[in-house]
């Protein structure tokens, strides 16, 4: 998924930058934190409420703190736990899962029901509107069989069902108050929440600030009482500072330069923590050059993503050795990857009949798309390309690869969960509804396969057909698998309990103020 994109788009792919975003205000910021307020900056926006309208990074952070799911994955083992649900029947056939839910209630104090799960699910299935539907593309139905039992009917057997339904995408809604009150009412402003927290005020463009639930289920959680305020800022440079300062206290996307300064200062806790993310390249495989396999496999070559991940990175990333997150699992982490050799690239471009070809790559403004497009321009030359970088704004970027109408373009994204499903639906499937991450590759064979993996229980028979996923994506260069990044993060030591999850949800719950 990305972070920059817009409400409309499918699937999970990240934006590069949020150069879009406004940059909030110093006027307003105090100067330095108050004992009940914690503050977290990032470059991403708030859009909306409404977890079924958009996969956009700042509304995957916000999601986790006003909706609960059925399930919850612990923080510290990555586990699945229980959520909303207590517990969970599955059928023999792996087909029904019946979920018995616990006697929680929304943050109006009303109770959370069957109903509110079926219909809440069901938007996120069958809404036309809905940011992210391939989580649930498995389900036949959604039924509450009473108050307190939702009883899930998948097409197939599911492998990855239960990690899917603890996805950013799935926080229960009310549905009495969405019928009640209409859909842009009811998350307009203050919406009615499952999770840890309520909505206090919200401002567009500058900030959200919440308030503890007094319902939420998880009884002593939040662990403060202290308001939350996540606040947009999109310059790098004003968030370091206002960290320094003492005025927020966390950071959310620390650029790799400013690491090594950050981990000498004492009050700040830098930390570079797990993440589900890939770097790559994006080719557009529905024209030339890149239609040809030769012309991709020479691009490939000619990268090389050791010196590229060691130059942007600060040599914190780890270079990518397939088209799959590297943390995902059954990562094929003894794949040799696609071999950097200049030599057989001008050969593999000569034979494809491209050399000399112009190629666009699109680059947002911000300093890493704009590094990474330099780079690769530079090595495409050195074979035989002739690489131009088109500038585009976020809106425009999202907006061309959709459509197809690009040469290249560098971006990353994530992965919700640690089975590798939703990657591939999202990455190399042709007919999962992303069209490859905007590539346009397709291979009937893979598609066959992503099918075949989820519906295989025995975890060494998934191992090995997800190993043949990326045997032959990488070897047709479905994408340019570039570094496998942390999530780098700093926080103020002033605070306890707080870190970014690989889902990208803030662990805000267990977070303490300490003295």
């Amino acid at each position: 998924m990305s972070f920059w994109r817009k409400p409309s788009m499918r699937g999970k792919g990240l934006a590069l930058g949020g150069m879009t975003i406004l940059a909030a205000g110093l006027a307003g910021f105090a100067p330095a934190l108050a004992a009940d307020v914690i503050r977290v900056a990032s470059p991403y926006q708030t859009t909306t409420l409404d977890p079924m309208r958009s996969a956009a990074a700042g509304n995957i952070e916000t999601y986790g703190q006003l909706y609960s799911r059925l399930l919850r994955r612990n923080p510290e083992t990555g586990a699945l736990e229980p959520g909303l649900a207590e517990t969970w029947d599955i059928s023999e056939d792996g087909r029904t899962y019946t979920f018995h839910l616990r006697g929680a209630r929304f943050s109006n104090g009303s109770p959370i029901t069957a109903d509110d799960v079926a219909f809440s699910l069901e938007r996120i299935r069958t809404d036309k509107r809905s940011a992210y539907p391939a989580p649930l593309s498995a389900v036949e139905a959604v039924t509450a069989a009473d108050p307190k039992t939702v009883v899930v009917t998948l097409k197939s057997a599911f492998a990855p069902f239960l990690g899917n339904a603890e996805i950013w995408n799935m926080g229960i809604v009310s549905k009495a108050d969405v019928e009640k009150r209409g859909e842009e009412e009811a998350f307009g402003t203050v919406p009615v929440t499952s999770g840890p927290y309520g909505v206090k005020q919200w401002k567009p463009n500058e900030r959200l600030v919440l308030e503890p639930n007094p319902h939420y289920w998880r009884k002593g959680y939040p662990k403060s009482d202290a308001t939350v305020e996540l606040i947009e800022i999109a310059s790098p440079e004003t968030r370091i500072a206002m960290l320094k300062a003492g005025e927020i206290d966390a950071v959310r996307a620390v650029p790799w330069a400013q690491v090594d300064d950050l981990k000498t200062v004492e009050t700040i806790d830098m930390r570079l923590e797990p993440s589900t993310t890939i770097y790559m390249t994006l080719l557009n495989h529905k024209r030339e050059p890149f239609s040809s396999l030769e012309a991709r496999q020479a691009a490939g070559m000619a990268i090389d993503n050791k010196a590229m991940a060691a130059a942007i990175t600060r040599g914190y990333a780890e270079p990518a050795n397939t088209t799959l997150p590297g943390s995902v699992d059954f990562h094929d982490k003894d794949y040799p990857g696609i071999p950097h050799d200049p030599t057989r690239a001008k050969e593999l471009l000569a034979a494809s009949g491209m050399a000399g070809r112009e190629v666009k790559i699109l680059a947002t403004a911000d300093a890493p798309s704009q590094q990474t497009a330099l780079l690769i321009q530079a090595q495409w030359q050195a074979i035989g390309l002739k690489p131009v970088i088109v500038n585009v704004d976020g809106g425009a970027w999202w907006d061309a690869t959709g459509k197809g109408d690009y040469d290249a373009a560098a971006n990353w994204w994530y992965n919700e969960t640690p089975d590798p499903d939703l990657a591939v639906r999202w990455a190399v499937c042709g007919t999962c509804g992303s069209n490859s991450y905007n590539t346009f590759y397709t291979n009937p064979k893979v598609d066959e396969l992503v099918e075949e993996g989820t519906r295989e229980a025995d975890p060494a028979k998934r191992a090995e057909v997800y190993k043949e996923i990326q045997r032959i994506t990488t070897e047709e260069v479905a994408q340019i698998p570039l570094y496998y990044a942390p999530n780098a993060v700093a926080y103020s030591r002033r605070i306890e309990g707080l870190k970014l999850t690989p889902s990208l949800q803030w662990t805000l719950e267990e977070t303490s103020i300490g003295q």
